[in-house]
């Protein structure tokens, strides 16, 4: 309303009578933490025409929107790190853009990566020589060293397909610290009496050293780590593949692994709109998955865990052709890909892993049995359809949160509303404003429910809006508070599919 008007004439006032629209948020939106090559935006020096760094991105949530913008700024793959192929697996899988935090680069900063090795025992005490891998990282571990006994002072050494004969403890011909390898260096070696003992010895110990739950952690005051995504509010779902570089099984590593998992999960529901997707460790059986998520114990509708490892090609060059990695990053493409299809509302489960060509370990259902229902979701394989996912649950024991697709639905109305009825705060708090609330909530809920998203045939069966003077009565306006009640029934996944079937005499019988 204008304030006044000075002199006659015809006056035009524009007046809001419709509904402002709630819009609403996306869902899909990852962010991997983790190891990878580089971390670093690159560009070309004028003066030398070389290509050069231009700013480090470690420690620096990079938004990247394909496999292309990745690599240019973390560089492709790694012997050691799992977040290259998580991410990979994302964008074959269906994932849209993504956040990328690097904790840690190897190519920038290789004493990381440690080398695999084995002291070769001597017949005395004490060992006769050390065989170290060239490359660092895990692919050397298990090389085989193979000693031969061929005369009194002579021996042959097999590795990776090389063999030396007439190999001697003496410095001069065939000084066994002189023999040169393709895959490992001969070092320490003992005096001339240090004679190997015959046998096979594996390299073992090479890899990424592992970060720290710290590392993982980060700061939000110093936007590191995980604390470092707090100020990005459009991700919707975090993944930590790297927490399992390194993974040796020992009880410092599964705590590790613990601490970090409950960070993510801290983190999700401290930020609300937000969904961890957690990996069980390598190595497990169906009974060691089982006692792992008793291990961990938690008890949350905001995370997800997923067994087993799959397999997948190895393109690092690290010379095998394939490799296993976690598969959490190839689930959150496969979430991007049914919100796209069907929506939100939809479990992501009963789909094809793009890009996996076998499992850690092939499920049977009798051990299924034992794992869906304490939340494990298991990946397996059928015969024609390929390896899909085949569970749908959170690790909530609240059975109302009990499904992924319930919390993730929750998550985008939540997150929609609060920013859609931003407008709303500082308004006068009166009948007329809880009236454009609940026209406006109404709105888009009809739309949620049009979408599939709500159980019911009409808007009056799948939700409610209430805004009215039974929730905001005078005590609660005098503290500036607008109270809204909205309720929803969500659509649930059917997750058992029951036919019951028996004998009819048929139509005509008597």
């Amino acid at each position: 309303m204008a304030l006044s008007y000075a002199s006659p004439g015809v006056y035009v006032e524009e007046v809001e009578r419709g509904t402002k629209p709630i819009q609403a948020v996306g869902t899909s939106m990852a962010a991997f933490v983790g190891i990878t090559a580089e971390a670093s935006t690159k560009g070309i020096n004028a003066a030398t025409g070389k290509r050069v760094v231009l700013e480090s991105r470690l420690n620096k949530p990079t938004l990247v929107t394909s496999w292309t913008q990745y690599s240019d700024v973390f560089g492709e793959f790694v012997s050691g790190a799992y977040l290259p192929d998580a991410v990979y697996g994302y964008f074959a899988n269906g994932g849209g853009p993504c956040y990328v935090t690097s904790l840690r680069a190897l190519n920038e900063g290789s004493a990381a990566a440690k080398n695999a090795e084995v002291s070769v025992p001597a017949r005395g005490k004490g060992s006769s020589f050390k065989a170290t891998a060239k490359v660092a990282g895990p692919g050397a571990n298990g090389l085989q060293v193979t000693v031969t006994i061929v005369g009194e002072d002579t021996f042959a050494l097999t590795i990776g397909g090389e063999t030396k004969s007439g190999l001697t403890m003496k410095k001069g011909e065939n000084f066994v610290g002189d023999a040169q390898f393709e895959s490992v260096a001969i070092s320490d070696v003992g005096a001339p009496a240090a004679f190997p003992v015959e046998g096979s010895y594996a390299l073992s110990g090479g890899g990424i050293q592992p970060l720290t739950a710290a590392d993982f952690i980060g700061s939000a005051a110093d936007r590191t780590g995980l604390g470092g995504l707090e100020a990005i509010d459009e991700i919707r779902l975090v993944v930590c593949p790297d927490v399992m570089a390194g993974y040796d099984g020992s009880s410092e590593a599964k705590e590790r692994v613990k601490m970090v998992q409950e960070a993510m999960i801290s983190h999700c529901e401290k930020m609300r709109y937000r969904f961890a997707v957690l990996d069980t460790p390598p190595g497990l059986n169906a009974q060691q998955a089982f006692e792992w998520r008793n291990y961990i114990n938690f008890d949350t509708s905001y995370a997800a865990l997923y067994y087993p490892w799959i397999k997948v090609a190895d393109l690092s060059g690290s010379g095998s052709t394939s490799k296993l990695v976690p598969p959490s990053g190839h689930m959150v493409g496969i979430y991007n890909r049914s919100d796209a299809r069907v929506g939100v509302h939809k479990a992501p489960a009963n789909e094809v892993i793009l890009g996996a060509v076998d499992l850690e370990i092939r499920l049977s259902k009798g051990e299924q049995d034992v794992l869906n229902p304490v939340g494990v979701n298991c990946i397996r394989t059928f015969p024609g359809r390929g390896i899909r996912i085949w569970g749908a649950r959170t690790l909530s024991s609240n059975g109302a949160w009990r499904y992924i697709s319930v919390r993730r639905l929750f998550i985008l109305v939540e997150a929609s509303m609060e920013t859609g009825l931003a407008w709303v705060v500082f308004e006068p708090n009166d009948s007329t404003l809880w009236a454009k609330v609940t026209r406006d909530v109404s709105s888009f809920l009809r739309v949620v429910w049009r979408g599939g998203a709500l159980f019911g045939n009409t808007p009056e069966q799948a939700f409610y809006v209430k805004c009215d003077e039974e929730l905001n009565p005078s005590e609660v306006r005098d503290l500036g508070q607008l109270i809204i009640e909205v309720g929803m029934a969500p659509v649930k996944p059917a997750e058992f599919v029951i036919f019951r079937i028996s004998q009819w005499a048929g139509a005509n019988a008597q």
